[in-house]
């Protein structure tokens, strides 16, 4: 009976240690009060991966765990990565940036903007200036979103076809005067990779861009292990009290079928892992794992560097768009090659930032469509409890 007394008192007697902070602490309350389904979070620094956890379900009527390994569609997110292919082909002297578009592909030539608009009337005229690679890359082409071809599904025709078709359609505004969120643009980009590469825009990627960076899951067509492995997309009841399944509606389904067709502007599917692989590219500075230089300085410097001007901010001059990437910081030709805090995010809540000030790439992945409910807020939480954990 002493013994037994002992052993209570010395149970009693030794502090329970807490467990150890982590990133994924910070979104379970959302999952808790089914604010989101699931999450993947990761963290890295240049060179090595700091965290990387699951958070939640991947499938909440069947009560399937989240993994570190599921496959999200990212959406625009894919097109920081079509805007670092067309920089590869800058770096190689075989475009330039504010070359206009027709010098690639001359079908832009007869590029038209709408001068008057009534009600029954459109007066087009002939652009003060024609819209360039630059503009493009930053949404200052004058082009709308996307065409008719774009609608309802953005991956159904080959990406030649619907860029003909945005040279026909005419532009919205002056070129370089408006920065007008458009797909149109970045696809015509991921057109002039494959004109001037000699490659199809999904050849390019594959060889120059996701091999190098070892983003061995990074594709346009889930299909097998991958397809089973794609978290399930959820949008908040009209209530806001829960969550409801619902399919990626500007897709075309099966996702895994061969007629579907590669998007520069939102197309990919990826896990955490290999999108946290090109944060860490743009974090060193243009540069894979081993060293070896896959964009100049230069190059990263437009990509992270503000290139809307005051378009977009009020004057301030520097929060805005670069090239495929929302920026914090004007670009210095003699300044650090990351200019500032930058990233993107994808339709379904996805994003990547990428913070040279404190050396961190986050990725946060979730299949999360429209914020009827607070699940918005995750992801800043996510964000602070990375900061607090691993910046320096």
């Amino acid at each position: 009976m002493r013994s037994l007394c002992c052993a209570v008192l010395f149970a009693l007697a030794v502090p329970v240690l807490a467990a150890d902070p982590t990133v994924s602490d910070s979104v379970k309350p959302f999952v808790e009060r089914d604010a989101v389904a699931g999450a993947v979070l990761a963290v890295a620094g240049p060179q090595k991966a700091l965290a990387l956890e699951a958070v939640g379900f991947a499938d909440r009527e069947n009560k399937v765990a989240m993994t570190t390994d599921r496959l999200f569609w990212i959406a625009s997110m894919t097109k920081p990565m079509t805007a670092a292919a067309l920089l590869m082909l800058v770096d190689e002297g075989k475009v330039k940036l504010d070359d206009p578009i027709e010098k690639y592909l001359p079908e832009f030539k007869s590029a038209m903007v709408i001068g008057e608009l009534g009600k029954d009337t459109v007066l087009l005229k002939k652009p003060k200036r024609a819209p360039t690679l630059r503009d493009c890359l930053r949404h200052t082409s004058g082009m709308p979103f996307g065409s008719v071809l774009d609608t309802p599904t953005i991956d159904a025709v080959l990406l030649r076809d619907a860029v003909r078709v945005y040279a026909i359609t005419p532009l919205t505004y002056e070129p370089g005067t408006k920065h007008v969120y458009s797909n149109a643009g970045i696809n015509t980009a991921g057109r002039v990779v494959e004109v001037v590469s000699g490659m199809s825009y999904e050849e390019f990627m594959a060889k120059r861009l996701f091999a190098p960076l070892g983003m061995t899951e990074t594709t346009w067509r889930p299909a097998g292990n991958q397809l089973k492995r794609v978290a399930k997309t959820y949008t908040p009841t009209k209530d806001g009290k829960g969550l409801e399944s619902m399919p990626i509606r500007p897709l075309m389904h099966p996702l895994s079928d061969a007629k579907r067709q590669p998007c520069p502007g939102g197309g990919l599917f990826s896990t955490a892992k290999d999108v946290t692989a090109f944060g860490q590219m743009i974090l060193r500075g243009g540069t894979d794992a081993h060293g070896k230089r896959l964009l100049s300085a230069d190059a990263v410097r437009e990509l992270t560097g503000t290139q809307t001007d005051d378009l977009l901010n009020k004057g301030k001059g520097e929060g805005g768009y670069g090239l495929g990437f929302s920026t914090t910081r004007k670009a210095k030709a003699d300044g650090p090659a990351v200019a500032g805090p930058c990233g993107h995010g994808g339709a379904y809540a996805t994003n990547l930032w990428i913070d040279p000030d404190k050396k961190l790439v986050l990725v946060y992945m979730v299949q999360h469509a429209g914020f009827a409910n607070d699940g918005g807020k995750a992801r800043g939480a996510f964000e602070k409890a990375a900061a607090d954990l691993y910046a320096k």
